[in-house]
Parts: C-alpha cells; structure tokens; sequence
C-alpha cells in the first residue's frame, strides 16, 4: 500500500465509520456557523442529511452554498485523533431529484436507528427536506505523533476520494 492508498483507506474509515459531522455554514455576517448533523454519504463524494429548511444553518445554505465539513471521533484519545475536512457546496434537494437522492441517501440508513426518508416525507408541507453536499475537496488529519506520516505537528493532508 503506498503512503497515498494509506490516507484514502483513512479518510475512508473515519467516514463509515462516523454517523454525525459538523457542518460550518457561513452568516449574513461572515462569521462562521457551526452545527451538527447525522449524515450518510454516497461515494464519499455527495453528503446527505436532513433538515428543517428554517433552521438557521438551513438558511445560511440557501443564501451561501460553500459550506466546510469535519467527520472525527471526539473519543479518540489525545494524539490519536483522525479526521476528515471537506469543502462542499450544499442545496436542499428538489422535489423532482427526491427519489433518486432518497434511494442514493438512505441505502446504508438500515439497522443503525436512522430513518430511511421516503420522498412524500420531504416535500410539500412536511417540516424536513433533505440536504445534499457534493464535495470539491478533502483532507485527513495526520496527528504529528502518527508512525508513518507524522512530522511532530499535526497537520492536513488533502486525499483524492
């Protein structure tokens, strides 16, 4: 396995393996919003989740897409951490998109307590949609003290997934 194949399969773990990330959303201000959010995901790629479209992060979506994701194990002990940071941009899926975004969003939802939405349960006068980022990056965290990619310093390493 080469040192790149080492942080795809990391970045892979830490996003099956996680059930809730957080969601950075931007204010009419500028000042950064933080929320959050059990998700699945597609691919590694398209990031789902569900929402009330007033909820404040759900606003700041509609006005500003560019939104920052971060899924980790806030168990993990200290130096051991990893981490994956992604840039997304983020919609509220239409109504006509919602059968096959539900299908693609909802087939790992079995068995681990989520509910797996049906379309009419998110569209018309329902109080949830359905919120889909697609990511344009990511990267790992590395803590400085890991064996093989460490340098004394945690830092960010950006993978193709």
């Amino acid at each position: 396995m080469t040192p790149s194949d080492d942080l795809i399969e990391m970045a892979r773990h830490v996003m099956d393996s996680h059930r809730y990330l957080t969601l950075g959303t931007a204010e009419p201000d500028g000042r950064p919003r933080v929320s959050p959010v059990y998700f699945t995901h597609a691919d590694y790629r398209d990031i789902y989740w569900v929402s009330s479209p007033t909820a404040h992060h759900s606003a700041n979506i509609a006005e500003r897409p560019a939104v920052a994701l971060v899924i980790f194990d806030s168990t993990a002990p200290v130096g051991q951490g990893r981490a994956v940071y992604i840039d997304a941009h983020a919609s509220v899926v239409d109504d006509a998109e919602l059968p096959r975004r539900c299908a693609e969003a909802f087939s790992r939802a079995g068995g681990k307590g989520a509910t797996a939405f049906e379309p009419h349960e998110l569209s018309g006068d329902a109080d949830l949609r359905l919120y889909h980022a697609h990511a344009t990056s990511h990267e790992v965290h590395i803590p400085g003290r890991d064996p093989v990619h460490g340098t004394g310093v945690d830092t960010r390493r950006p993978v193709m997934l």
